[in-house]
């Protein structure tokens, strides 16, 4: 009954948590599952971290909400270290990815506006994309499935196949602002874009006098085992949209840009109520001191290996189960030989979480304070909804 008064946009799995403790969540009945989706990689410093904990109750005794008509401290101490650790001059601050990156579009918009270019408002993106739920966002990801019945498509997007350097060149006109790119598309399948071609797309608004926005929403903040998953490629953006796993479960997102990216977006051109509240700055610095704490990203990448490892091992064993293994970091893929539903549905049975994503592709994507113990239990799990799928798929061919 209390269901029925929701939005019924949601298909939700019949399952209730009551907490969390690190990569573990716990049902009302206290049932224990190993939480390797993470509110799909936003609790990236698992559920109840100290730290984390300590940052927000800390403040909520201070004040919670002020608004942008003043200054807000945490904003300028979680922007200065942004700015630090990254390529941007400037941060904008925001609630959600869809936020962060209607800002990142706004800004190149800008941008070429500024610079007396107002034609130039077209912005390059890919197919397989996703960059949110908001009129202009299922604009830029083009997926039929998000912008059925929504009215017409907004303007201003060229969609071109992922990793085609050709089809890119062919698509830049007198009217192109920018190209917009997640370094791997997430709820694509878990399709990483080669290094190879986010430098040559580098070069490619270079040339033309774009700028490049790449989307690390999902694959930020420590996800992929560098702070920010561009790193891996050596080619820099102009602007980047931030989110998920920067909150660690609170809402916050951010749009970073150069200062030449940014000097479009003057006083009134851009604003947000909650956006930079003292309650999120407060928890997003305790969220990026844990990450960039020593050895936390080495740690990452070196459980990454773990998962790499074994899971290589049940593609080998299960190829009639796993087809295939993408991604970086804990970032990781499995696509299904199976309906990857069925997958999904086999490793909840084994009490393990991960989330679905396009191209029948299960998601991973643990906390990621996970350790190599936790990544074998996690294994061990998947192992057994293999083995459950393929005992079930025996049966009824018997």
């Amino acid at each position: 009954m209390a269901e029925a008064a929701l939005y019924d946009t949601y298909s939700r799995a019949p399952l209730r948590f009551e907490r969390g403790e690190g990569v573990w969540l716990i049902t009302e009945t206290g049932e224990r599952y190993l939480d390797f989706g993470a509110g799909v990689a936003v609790t990236s410093v698992g559920h109840g971290h100290p730290h984390v904990v300590g940052a927000l109750k800390e403040q909520a005794d201070k004040v919670w909400h002020l608004s942008n008509i003043y200054e807000i401290p945490g904003q300028e101490t979680l922007a200065k270290r942004l700015t630090e650790a990254t390529f941007a001059d400037k941060v904008f601050f925001t609630n959600s990815g869809a936020e962060a990156l209607e800002c990142a579009i706004k800004t190149a918009r800008r941008y070429q506006f500024s610079k007396g270019h107002p034609e130039r408002f077209h912005i390059i993106t890919f197919e397989g994309a996703f960059h949110g739920r908001t009129l202009a966002t299922i604009a830029a990801g083009g997926q039929e499935k998000y912008l059925e019945g929504f009215g017409p498509k907004a303007p201003g997007f060229d969609q071109v196949p992922f990793g085609d350097l050709d089809a890119v060149r062919a698509a830049i006109t007198s009217e192109t602002a920018a190209i917009l790119i997640e370094p791997i598309q997430g709820e694509g399948g878990v399709r990483p874009a080669t290094n190879e071609f986010l430098k040559a797309l580098r070069a490619m608004c270079d040339e033309h006098g774009l700028l490049l926005i790449f989307d690390e929403v999902q694959t930020g903040v420590g996800r992929t085992g560098k702070l920010f998953a561009h790193e891996w490629s050596g080619a820099a953006p102009d602007i980047m949209a931030v989110a998920k796993g920067i909150g660690g479960g609170f809402p916050l997102g951010a749009c970073l840009a150069t200062a030449e990216a940014a000097s479009g977006m003057k006083a009134g051109t851009h604003g947000s109520t909650y956006g930079g509240n003292p309650l999120a700055m407060a928890v997003g610095s305790a969220v990026l001191e844990v990450v960039l704490a020593d050895g936390f990203l080495q740690q990452v990448r070196d459980v990454s290996l773990v998962f790499r490892q074994g899971l290589a091992s049940l593609k080998d064993r299960y190829p009639d189960i796993i087809e295939d293994i993408r991604g970086e970091g804990l970032l990781l893929g499995v696509k299904a030989a199976v309906p990857s539903s069925e997958l999904l549905q086999a490793i909840r049975d084994a009490h393990l979480l991960g989330v679905p994503a396009g191209d029948n592709v299960i998601r991973l994507l643990p906390p990621l304070v996970v350790t190599p113990d936790e990544a074998r239990e996690g294994l061990a799990r998947l192992e057994r909804a293999a083995e459950s799928l393929r005992a079930s798929k025996v049966k009824k061919t018997a």
